[in-house]
């Protein structure tokens, strides 16, 4: 008959901290877009008052939606991975 090893010596082991890691920022970030469509998306719609108005021409709502902070922060910056790594590489000024 095999000894009981406790669950914390078969299962946790340091060589899958990684994995716990991947799958609990994959879960952060379902969780996180899951979250904000439900509170401000203007095309869901969970009260049965929302849902029987239909399709709603509501553009100014929806352009706030898709233009959150990190999208306008994005916009303002250069096309490039690492700019001035490129640039000095590439002699430009």
């Amino acid at each position: 008959m095999a000894a009981k090893v406790p669950f914390s010596k078969r299962w946790i082991k340091p060589e899958i901290y990684p994995l716990f890691f991947a799958i609990g920022a994959a879960l952060g970030i379902c969780g996180y877009a899951m979250a904000r469509n439900l509170a401000i998306n203007p095309d869901v719609r969970i009260t049965k008052e929302d849902r029987a108005a239909g399709v709603l021409e509501n553009y100014k709502e929806g352009e706030a939606y898709k233009m959150h902070g990190l999208r306008a922060y994005v916009r303002q910056q250069e096309p490039q991975i690492m700019p001035g790594f490129n640039n000095y590489f590439s002699g430009a000024k």
